[in-house]
């Protein structure tokens, strides 16, 4: 078994996804005997300077034999020349892609992208989404190693009931619509916390809490910052729906794991947190689809969507049936959802050779 060298962008230093699964996937591989070295790559990705990209560059070209690179895509999208150097003296690179470079980056940026992946000796999406997009953008070569799941509690909920948005606080998170949607239901009982650093982007952050001040939510709606460890399972413990709303999503870590805790959730269509919710396999009576939640065809602009979100809400909070279900579903999905193992096998497979 070949040393494995994963490189991270040092400028995340939030719970993002993609470290979370960076970090599950070490564990992971070295679960099953593998030998990993992680490297934190300093620079602004994918936006790096030329000292930076250079400093990559000497990296990836002086990786020793028999090892593997894999790179963060976040740092191989700002680095094609590396990677293009690195092929040339015959090293094997390979770029882990948590997000395609959006559409709205540019035709450079796009071009960047094209040309790192083909660089590449292989590409690895973390969710089918991703891989969807990259194949739209002649990159049809992209394998997937969908995220796992660690094993944790059931969720015993609270009376009111509890909604939880996990998720540091970014305009694609869109906390600000769940606000919105929050404010149209304060006639029912409920509370509710956004769990995530408000430092990724500090103006959002506060754009957030006055949104709350505004419509006279402090009593209810809580700005907890980011938690980890007991916090974090204690805010889970008490929860009894989860939203994650991103305006893109490549897969939605934070679904899964609230599914493993038995708990329902609510996301956006379009996104790549409708393959998350539906992992589990379950279906109906009818054959079809039988998911922890809903999937939420809201606008990104307008009022629009804060009314439907707050529809859905009340419905939920008033129908004791329909909560019922969505939590039977969520139990019985926990069940069925992959670990990390699952994802670091296919990985090592991937790097042998095995499509």
């Amino acid at each position: 078994m070949r040393h494995i060298r994963l490189l991270v962008p040092g400028n995340i230093r939030h719970s993002s996804g993609g470290n979370v699964y960076n970090a599950r996937l070490v564990a992971g591989l070295r679960g099953l005997g593998a030998s990993v070295d992680v490297i934190s790559i300093e620079g602004a990705w994918p936006k790096a300077d030329i000292g930076e990209r250079r400093r990559l560059g000497n990296l990836l070209e002086g990786n020793a034999h028999p090892a593997v690179a894999i790179v963060d895509g976040l740092v191989a999208v700002g680095a094609p020349e590396e990677l293009e150097a690195a092929a040339r003296a015959g090293q094997e690179t390979w770029v882990l892609v948590h997000m395609p470079v959006p559409e709205s980056s540019g035709e450079s940026a796009l071009a960047d992208e094209a040309r790192a992946l083909r660089a590449a000796a292989g590409v690895i999406c973390t969710s089918t989404w991703a891989a969807t997009v990259l194949a739209g953008r002649g990159h049809g070569h992209a394998h997937v190693a969908l995220p796992g799941v660690a094993p944790v509690a059931q969720a015993s909920g609270s009376t009111p009931p509890h909604l939880s948005v996990v998720a540091a606080l970014l305009p694609n998170k869109d906390q600000l619509l769940a606000v919105e949607a929050l404010a149209q239901i304060q006639d029912l009982p409920w509370t509710a916390s956004l769990v995530g650093s408000d430092q990724a982007d500090p103006d959002y952050g506060r754009e957030v809490q006055a949104a709350i001040i505004a419509h006279g939510l402090q009593e209810r709606v809580r700005l907890t910052g980011e938690l980890t460890g007991e916090t974090l399972e204690a805010e889970w413990a008490r929860t009894d729906l989860s939203l994650l709303l991103s305006r893109a999503e490549a897969f939605g870590m934070v679904v899964t794991e609230s599914v493993a805790h038995g708990i329902p959730v609510v996301v956006r269509e379009g996104t790549g947190a409708v393959e998350a919710l539906g992992l589990a396999g379950i279906t109906a009576a009818d054959g079809g689809p039988r998911l922890p939640g809903a999937v939420l065809p809201l606008p990104e602009t307008g009022h629009e969507g804060p009314g439907l979100l707050a529809g859905v809400l009340r419905h939920w909070l008033q129908d004791p049936d329909m909560r019922e279900s969505w939590r039977a579903a969520a139990l019985e999905a926990r069940t069925r959802l992959p670990d990390w193992s699952t994802t670091a096998r296919e990985v090592l497979g991937l790097l042998a050779g095995r499509d």
